[in-house]
């Protein structure tokens, strides 16, 4: 009897995997598809080892240029088994504009829903399908021109971040910071006001908080990377994380719901009609937990974001004062005075220099997408990698960003070189126009909705610190090594030396 519901339960999973091969050579031959350039795995028929050498480059802080360097030696689309998943790696930006835009119905999120629940919950960055669109059409109002240009409130959190910079030439770690300072920022734009993380005393309520919300996004990167085996692993720290972040939260919504939303202004006054984050989902929404949710998948991206891209200018400018004194020029055509939001998108060195760090060391190098049906990608097939490529439902994808940025055929021959001046039309320069080869916001349907908001506040704090240190210096020789979590931060940090402006 055993014997025979063996040979029935081998005769269905062959059956099944056959079914499934012929349905994938069907398919393949009526859409003409070709297979990506496989990886060689002999002896790693699941891909452990592979996944062990990416653990290691990831420990070693050199796991995205050494995806770059592969790229360079297997081309720019290739396939793999990855803990006994299919995964296909690309950074060609045809192939990246067909998942998240042409054909973005053909792929979702994949895990990541799993992955980062407990700490996120269900919000904007964690859904798809309709609860997705439900999100994104809640917060698109908040983060109107109205919204963006806030200039005075990040005027009051740019005080309290100079007062913590020495400008006398003593070393500080600007990256610690920036994070500190968009913490601020951030919180004041969604809750209506800022948790106080730049001047509280250690061991106050507000650094507990922002400890916690770094611990907590910490490990959902490792819950990401376990991939169907993270619920073998139960990390207590982090649910202690997430109850302290959770409870905080909480308790803004709970006074957000027990008021009405009003509409006010920066003095106080009624007229120039702002809501706050909060204010605007407590007017549409009872349900605080999902209140909460929206809230953190934001606050994510609003304080993250914004200080990987900060962190990422300075620790460049540190390094060339040729582009330090040529954003003193431009700014010192203001006079002193604080930039308004019209004078910002005036500053065109500035904009070419954030394009830059953008472009080098984009706030989210790298990503994933999971096919929901048998599709295809436009090139990666064939001898000369330029035919279209199969992949197979439930096929992971990667794209990678940061590989992508450093193209030649799309930057040229320096594409790896730090130069703002690629973005200014100058001399006999042609133009950049990247198109889908420059995406440090992401593009199609889930393009971010605060890139915006971050660009302006980023050129606002880049402004100011100009106006407050004439020169800047950096501490730290060692090569620029990456720290992944949700976002890109430097491993060593932004060593630096700053002296004010005399007078």
């Amino acid at each position: 009897m055993f014997l025979l519901i063996l040979y029935a339960f081998l005769t269905a999973v062959v059956a099944r995997k056959l079914s499934a091969a012929i349905s994938v050579y069907r398919y393949r031959k009526v859409h003409g598809l070709l297979l990506a350039r496989p990886l060689n795995q002999k002896g790693d028929v699941i891909g452990f080892s592979l996944f062990r050498g990416m653990q290691k480059s990831a420990r070693e802080g050199l796991s995205l240029q050494r995806h770059y360097e592969n790229t360079q030696q297997h081309g720019p689309t290739i396939s793999a088994v990855l803990l006994g998943k299919s995964f296909i790696s690309t950074s060609d930006p045809e192939n990246i504009k067909a998942v998240l835009a042409t054909q973005f119905q053909d792929f979702n999120l994949g895990e990541r829903n799993d992955a980062f629940a407990p700490f996120l919950g269900r919000g904007i960055f964690t859904e798809d399908g309709p609860e997705w669109e439900r999100s994104r059409a809640l917060i698109r109002p908040s983060l109107s021109k109205a919204q963006v240009a806030e200039l005075p409130i990040i005027e009051q959190h740019v005080q309290n971040l100079l007062s913590r910079i020495p400008g006398d030439g003593s070393t500080v770690d600007l990256q610690q910071l920036f994070f500190n300072f968009t913490l601020d920022s951030a919180t004041h734009s969604l809750l209506g006001q800022p948790v106080g993380f730049q001047l509280s005393p250690a061991g106050s309520e507000a650094e507990r908080f922002s400890r916690a919300f770094d611990d907590a996004q910490a490990f959902l990167q490792v819950r990401a990377k376990l991939g169907p085996f993270r619920g073998l692993v139960r990390n207590k720290a982090f649910e202690v994380n997430c109850q302290l972040v959770h409870s905080a939260v909480d308790r803004y919504v709970s006074e957000a719901l027990g008021r009405s939303a009003r509409p006010r202004s920066e003095d106080g006054k009624p007229g120039s009609m702002r809501y706050d984050l909060l204010s605007e989902l407590a007017s549409t929404m009872t349900d605080g937990t999902q209140i909460r949710n929206e809230l953190l998948n934001v606050l994510l991206a609003a304080r993250d974001t914004t200080a990987s891209l900060l962190s990422s200018v300075f620790f460049m400018l540190a390094r060339h004062p040729r582009v330090w004194s040529r954003l003193q020029q431009e700014v010192v055509q203001l006079e002193g005075q604080r930039p308004t939001y019209d004078k910002l998108r005036e500053m065109r060195y500035v904009r070419a220099v954030l394009n830059e760090a953008l472009r080098l060391f984009p706030p989210v190098p790298t990503n994933i997408r999971c096919a929901t049906c048998h599709t295809s990608l436009p090139r990666g097939g064939g001898v000369d990698g330029l035919q279209p490529v199969f992949v197979a439902n439930g096929t992971i994808v990667h794209y990678s960003i940061w590989t992508m940025h450093r193209s030649t055929a799309i930057y040229g021959s320096d594409a790896e070189e730090y130069r703002p001046e690629r973005w200014l039309q100058e001399s006999d320069e042609a133009p950049l126009r990247p198109g889908w080869g420059f995406l440090p916001f992401s593009g199609g349907p889930r393009i971010c909705l605060g890139q915006q908001k971050a660009l302006t506040e980023a050129a606002y704090v880049v402004i100011r610190m100009l106006q407050t240190f004439a020169t800047v210096q950096s501490r730290d020789q060692r090569p620029w090594r990456e720290h992944m979590g949700l976002v890109l931060s430097s491993f060593h940090g932004v060593q630096v030396a700053l002296r004010h402006v005399e007078g």
